[in-house]
């Protein structure tokens, strides 16, 4: 009797310690779609503190054409993740660079079109853009997104002659979330462990330029803001699954700073005036200077996190893409 009241009460202080405190396991994606990021609320919130700021002229160029809908692989949710591919109507002689572009959402939110008026007047310029969807952690956890981009890199390349893009001249751009899977897209070129699997394999995913638009490049840094979970569960530990205090490898291993390599491209970066969106920077081009790698830097000091959306940043942020590329892919 005394040993079966003692087991009683050992099970229910075990019960009782196990509601207090559960054990800490990986958090599994929701299935549940988060539409909690919009560049019209980022306006909303930010004409508050900036009063004076315009949303970016959406229309489109006359001089540009655009296929929507474009499908180029289904990730393990069953969705069809698709591409927005903008061009000039006038095809030009010779193959031209092409930018897939990333759009942010602390991995969890967001959607390609975020990108639509940047793709449309970069594509004014002459490059050929591509806006894409990602698996977001709400569907599928690190490294899928990163599966997913490199799988539409191969598809460009497999589908080149079709937009008249040349293949030696492929970058990716991202903003926020975004530029932190840009960063480390680039910084894992020729890197089989990220490369994925699915169609177009004979192709490589390798880019030749990385545009950063705000996107952090180590979450485990002195400048990271990501993984306080005190108040509520952070975008990145959505992401990985799991807190950084439980899984630090994971999260050092999915920094684009852990894997700068002689392969990494030349990079851009442009950041607004909030230094934990560019967390690692500093120590990732001297990196970079490591192996003769170049970047530049634009910072635009008074500008808050979503300033490409806005003018008076957006016609800057445009330029400072146009000049990098310029500079990297020269006219041939």
């Amino acid at each position: 009797m005394r040993i079966k009241v003692l087991l009683n009460t050992v099970f229910a202080v075990a019960v009782m310690l196990a509601v207090a405190k559960p054990a800490v396991g990986q958090i599994k994606p929701s299935g549940v779609a988060d539409t909690s990021f919009s560049v019209m609320g980022s306006y909303r919130s930010e004409i508050r503190h900036h009063p004076d700021i315009r949303m970016a002229d959406p229309t489109m160029p006359a001089s540009v054409n655009a296929s929507r809908n474009v499908p180029y692989r289904q990730n393990r949710s069953d969705r069809n993740l698709l591409l927005d591919i903008y061009q000039r109507k006038q095809r030009l002689p010779k193959p031209v660079p092409a930018i897939l572009m990333v759009h942010g959402g602390g991995w969890r939110s967001g959607d390609r079109t975020h990108n639509t008026t940047l793709a449309q007047r970069l594509a004014e310029k002459g490059f050929i853009t591509i806006t894409a969807d990602y698996s977001l952690s709400t569907e599928d956890l690190f490294p899928a997104a990163v599966y997913d981009l490199k799988a539409a890199i191969r598809w460009i390349r497999a589908h080149a002659g079709e937009y008249n893009i040349d293949t030696s001249r492929i970058a990716v751009l991202g903003f926020s979330a975004g530029g932190e899977l840009a960063a480390f897209i680039g910084a894992t070129n020729g890197n089989k462990k990220f490369e994925g699997s699915g169609d177009h394999m004979a192709y490589s995913s390798a880019v030749q330029a990385v545009i950063d638009i705000d996107g952090i490049l180590a979450f485990i840094h002195p400048e990271s803001g990501e993984g306080d979970d005190s108040k509520s569960i952070s975008a990145a530990t959505y992401w990985f699954g799991y807190p950084k205090s439980e899984r630090a490898e994971l999260w050092n291993d999915g920094s684009p700073i852990t894997h700068v390599s002689s392969k990494s491209p030349p990079y851009l970066f442009i950041n607004s005036s909030i230094s934990r969106m560019h967390a690692g920077r500093e120590d990732f081009i001297k990196k970079l200077n490591g192996f003769n790698i170049y970047s530049e830097v634009k910072t635009f000091s008074d500008a808050p996190h979503t300033f490409m959306f806005f003018d008076p940043w957006f016609n800057p942020t445009l330029k400072s893409i146009d000049d990098f590329m310029s500079r990297i892919f020269p006219a041939k």
